[in-house]
Parts: structure tokens; C-alpha cells; sequence
């Protein structure tokens, strides 16, 4: 299948969530065989208009950061890649019916990848509905995104749950790194909300346990001298930035994962600290899609303050420590790339019956 991603910006720009989950699902669909184009703002060297990469063929719309000029000329390049599925972001909104206005003469099906920021609510009303009503089906990656959605105008038989994933086995065949019991990981930008995690650690000071910090970024710094001012900073350590590989073996060492952040369109460090058998506890937040997971889980709970937090962290101490949780296994990478293809499938069976 021919398959054309839309996302003006890719991890190569320095993207957020989006772009990171963007570039993962089209290099897994060309692994499979796919001829995949990712069509973007132009992040290689040269004046030349695509560039192979990791089996994905990127295509430039435009040489700088400019969603009006992206939208405008979005129809354009479409049309020269000729792709039997669109798959774009929503944001810039308006690349959506630009995507779609493309589409209708070729009669090819149009994907829209929905999810939500904390400052969407700047983003004109109408571009929003536009953009919700514009495609075929709207993949979300949790039904907290999925509400949103709604309220912008999809129709509930247009919205498909599409999770991140994990490698599962990878996770599998993972060592074990034992030096953490407790871990926090995730970017640690404004909407982190690290300080409730080391909070709920400082009530625990009379306690045995080790914690570990994953991430980077710029409430990294202040995340440090909380610990130092809480006492607490022989226990914690912080890691910085590791991959996912580099993460599975401390996952798979400690006996619980920590979740605060104020703003998750999907818990992916959460998932993949659950699929190596971490006791899950979730703060409750409005922006975030995380409870979603705990909620679904035996072992999990949600809390609502960081005591609440140091007292689940407690009780989880008494539960078997796991290495491997198979409940995971629907979340796995082939797993979720196979949900895409049925989708993408089924939308282009649709338009053949026209």
C-alpha cells in the first residue's frame, strides 16, 4: 500500500509527542513493506525535494516553518506522491481539509491523527470542527483525546482508539537493573510536575527505597534542587535522557513507576514501565490520558496528592515484583502497526464500493 504521513514538523525539527509517534508508525509500516512517504517541512541538507531515510521516503512542502504557506501548497505535493491513503496530523488544523481537498478528486481516503495540547484552546473554533469533520476516520491515542475530538465535531463512528505500543519483546529478553525501586520518567518540561513525585518521596524519607529519574529538560534543574532542599537527593538519581532500551532494564529492576504529569494525550513511559511488570501509580490530571491505563489494571491505582502517592507507592511494596506483565501484549509494536493496516484497509475497501 502507498501511504503519504502529513506532519509539518518530524523529530528531526526537534518535534514534540507527535511527531515522535508520527515517524515511529511509518518507519514500522515500511518495515512491513509499505511505500511510505512522509510529507514535511524540509529538516535535510541540499535543494533537493525528498530524502530516503530509514526506509522512509521524506517529500518537502516547505523549505521553512510556515503553516500557511505548508497548507497552501499541502494539495499540491499530495497530488504528485498519489498515495492510496493520507494520513495527517491536525496540526497546523487547516492542513487537514487541505489533506482532504487533495483527496476528493484522486478519491482517496483521508486519516486525520488527533491529540491535544494544553494551549489548543487558542486555536480558532471553526479551523477545529473543520479539521474534525474534514476526514474519513480521526485516530486518537485514548478516549480522553477521543472526547475532545468529539466535542470538535467528529462523528462517534469516525474516531478509532489507536494506542501507542511497546516492544514486548524486547521487554522480554531485557536484563535487569535492579537500582531503582521507584521511577519517574518523561520529558521534564513545563507540564512534568515532577516536585508532586518528589514530594511523595520526602513523606517516605524514613523509609528504605532508591528512586530514579528519567528524562531531561528544562525543569530539570529545579526538579534537582527540590530533591537537594527535601533531603532526598542521595536516593534520587537522575538519569537524563535514555531510549526506550536503555529504560527497560531499570523498569524491569523496580517495583514501581510513578505518573504526575499534568498534560499526556497517552502515558507511553507509563505503558512500557507496566509491560515490565511496574506497579503503576497515577496522579489524577485533567490533560492527561494516563489514569486510562491504571485504571484497567488489578495492580495499578490512581491518587489524587502526593500523600496519597507515597501511601500506594507503600502498599505496592507488598505485592509480587514482576519482570513481565503479558496483559501488555496488545499494546506490542506489530500488534498496533496490524490495527493501522486493518484500518487504512477498510477505509479503502469503503471507497471501492462507490
Amino acid at each position: 500500500m502507498r501511504l503519504a504521513f502529513v506532519t509539518m514538523t518530524t523529530p528531526h525539527h526537534g518535534g514534540g509527542w507527535y511527531a515522535r509517534r508520527s515517524r515511529a508508525v511509518a518507519e514500522r509500516l515500511a518495515a512491513r513493506g509499505h511505500d511510505v512517504t512522509l510529507v514535511c517541512q524540509q529538516w535535510w541538507g541540499g535543494d533537493h525535494a525528498s530524502f530516503d531515510f530509514d526506509g522512509v521516503t521524506y517529500r518537502r512542502v516547505t523549505a521553512d516553518r510556515s503553516p500557511l504557506a505548508f497548507v497552501a501548497k499541502l494539495p499540491f505535493v499530495l497530488n504528485s506522491v498519489r498515495p492510496d491513503v493520507i494520513h495527517v496530523a491536525s496540526e497546523p488544523t487547516l492542513a487537514v481539509p487541505a489533506a482532504k481537498a487533495a483527496a476528493r478528486l484522486r478519491r482517496t481516503p483521508v486519516v486525520a491523527e488527533w491529540w491535544t495540547r494544553p494551549d489548543d484552546e487558542t486555536a480558532s473554533s471553526w479551523r477545529r470542527h473543520w479539521a474534525a469533520r474534514s476526514p474519513d476516520a480521526v485516530f486518537v491515542p485514548s478516549g480522553t483525546v477521543e472526547t475532545t475530538v468529539r466535542e470538535c465535531g467528529a462523528t462517534p463512528d469516525s474516531v478509532e482508539v489507536i494506542p501507542d505500543s511497546v516492544d514486548l519483546a524486547g521487554i522480554r529478553a531485557a536484563p535487569v537493573d535492579p537500582r531503582a525501586d521507584i521511577v519517574y520518567a518523561r520529558s521534564l518540561d513545563e507540564h512534568a510536575n515532577v516536585e508532586e513525585f518528589l514530594l511523595a518521596l520526602a513523606e517516605l524519607r524514613r523509609r528504605e527505597w532508591r528512586a530514579a529519574i528519567i528524562g531531561d529538560g528544562p525543569a530539570r534543574a529545579a526538579a534537582e534542587r527540590m530533591a537537594r532542599d527535601l533531603r532526598i537527593d542521595d536516593r534520587v538519581e537522575f538519569l537524563g535522557d535514555l531510549p526506550p532500551a536503555e529504560q527497560v532494564p531499570i523498569l524491569k529492576g523496580a517495583q514501581v513507576f510513578a505518573q504526575t504529569a499534568t498534560w499526556a494525550p497517552f502515558a507511553t513511559e507509563l505503558l512500557r514501565a507496566l509491560a515490565c511488570g511496574c506497579v503503576g501509580v497515577v496522579e489524577y490530571q485533567a490533560d492527561s490520558a494516563a489514569h486510562e491505563l491504571v485504571e484497567a489494571d488489578p495492580r495499578g491505582s490512581l491518587v489524587t496528592s502526593p500523600r496519597e502517592l507515597a501511601d500506594e507507592i507503600v502498599a505496592a511494596a507488598e505485592l509480587e515484583h514482576w519482570t513481565v506483565n503479558e496483559d501488555y501484549a496488545p499494546y506490542d509494536h506489530d500488534a498496533v502497526c496490524s490495527r493501522y493496516v486493518d484500518c487504512y484497509d477498510r477505509l479503502v475497501a469503503d471507497y471501492g464500493l462507490f
